[in-house]
């Protein structure tokens, strides 16, 4: 009797090299290396020669959604050390000239609204932003990273108190987190 299972096999591309030490997957490539943990024990990773396989025996939903995410997490890895991940915000000020800088591990948003002291958002390790004019771009290996950062920028300068007709200063996403175009 055959046992019902879901099967995946992703494909590593010349260039990247994956390598799989009890649960934590490795996926080194032109751009860096990613390591990963997957602590699900009930699905399977393993590490073909050129692929990288997901198994899931008697699949449940739960284990379903889980062996979907697994799936996407490893393609992004992959996507990260061959291409990297590229996200940008706009500056957006109709009543006070707002700028940007990058200092220590932060983005400062001097004069938001007119206040005083800047705003601050963390910037994730391994992760660089550079601000060009009125548009910032956040780029790097790790698109959780990416992502998270663009995302901590935006939530920087959200206004409050405010009438939000009005004020629609701020600083806002205009392209995802997407594979970088060189």
């Amino acid at each position: 009797m055959a046992v019902p299972m879901a099967r995946r096999e992703i494909v590593v591309p010349n260039g990247v090299e994956a390598k799989l030490t009890g649960r934590v997957l490795t996926v080194s490539g032109p751009r860096g290396i990613l390591t990963q943990e997957f602590g699900d024990t009930a699905i399977e990773v393993s590490v073909d020669e050129g692929w990288v396989c997901l198994a899931a025996h008697f699949p449940s939903t739960r284990k379903l959604a889980i062996f979907g995410m697994y799936e996407a997490v490893i393609k992004n890895m992959i996507n990260g050390v061959s291409r990297g991940f590229r996200s940008r915000l706009r500056m957006v000020s109709s009543h006070f000239p707002m700028s940007a800088e990058v200092k220590e591990g932060e983005v400062l948003i001097n004069n938001f609204i007119g206040e005083r002291y800047p705003r601050r958002a963390r910037i994730y390790p391994g992760v660089s932003v550079a601000v060009e004019g009125e548009y910032i771009t956040v780029s790097g290996n790790d698109r959780d990273g990416v992502a998270q950062t663009a995302a901590n920028i935006e939530q920087a300068t959200v206004v409050r108190h405010r009438d939000r007709r009005i004020f629609q200063d701020g600083v806002y996403l205009v392209a995802k987190a997407a594979p970088a175009e060189d």
